[in-house]
């Protein structure tokens, strides 16, 4: 039987790459699950349908992460969008999978360039749960995806990667504070994974080889890899595990 019966889950940036992944296989585990999107809104009915279609329950919310209400805005959308599926507006399973990406080193690093991407992959999970806790059911699952960059010295990244630690760090606290309810918390670091983000190494596989060449399993990662890891978390199999930052990179730079 499906692990996640009678469970919801809400995956942010659900619509394409690894959120995506990661909502179709809660889905197929038998959880009611909501995405939210910024503008892709094809993406986004797309993904639903596709869990439908294998049988499981899906919605999905239009909101924009990194704006000061975003929090607000995000569970008056679920509650709105959720209605039919989740009358008593409960939640089980959350995953902060949205992230804001930079690509700069620091002399070229803007103000305004750091402030995004610390308003989507930092303030955001923060105040998204803090909003959410009263929702949260006792035994439930908190889940960020992370970044190798938060621990691997890369410059060309330096805020997404300084925004990754930050989300590291509220991972381990939180942990902490939510431990009495029995509510896990841990995050996912993958390395380079092929989305639509990485199609310059589709089309250069000489690239793309030695990009592979550093991981130790000698391929690079696919959505699925991360998805079904998130599952694993999301699943009372690991109800004993809480507050890790665990490497799922394939054995990238080790």
């Amino acid at each position: 039987m499906p692990s996640l019966n009678g469970k919801v889950a809400l995956v942010t940036g659900g619509s394409n790459g690894i959120g995506r992944a990661i909502a179709e296989r809660l889905g197929r585990d038998g959880a009611t699950v909501a995405i939210t999107y910024a503008r892709d809104e094809a993406a986004a009915k797309d993904t639903v349908a596709g869990i439908e279609a294998d049988g499981g329950r899906a919605f999905a919310l239009q909101v924009e992460l990194g704006g000061s209400d975003d929090a607000t805005r995000l569970w008056a959308a679920f509650d709105e969008a959720g209605r039919e599926h989740v009358p008593d507006g409960k939640l089980d399973i959350l995953v902060h999978n949205a992230a804001a990406g930079s690509f700069v080193t620091l002399p070229d690093l803007t103000q305004e360039d750091f402030d995004r991407v610390f308003a989507v992959n930092v303030r955001a999970p923060f105040f998204v749960t803090q909003a959410a806790l009263p929702r949260l059911r006792d035994g439930g699952r908190i889940i960020a995806i992370s970044s190798l960059a938060a621990t691997l010295a890369t410059p060309g990244t330096i805020a997404y990667s300084a925004s990754k630690g930050a989300l590291d760090a509220f991972t381990l606290s939180l942990a902490k504070e939510l431990g009495p309810r029995g509510i896990t918390v841990n995050a996912v670091s993958p390395a380079i994974v092929l989305t639509r983000h990485h199609d310059r190494l589709k089309e250069n596989p000489e690239a793309a080889a030695r990009e592979a060449a550093r991981v130790a399993l000698g391929r690079l990662g696919e959505p699925a890899d991360i998805a079904d890891f998130v599952a694993f978390l999301a699943s009372d199999d690991a109800r004993w595990i809480t507050g890790q930052v665990l490497d799922v990179t394939g054995g990238t730079e080790i």
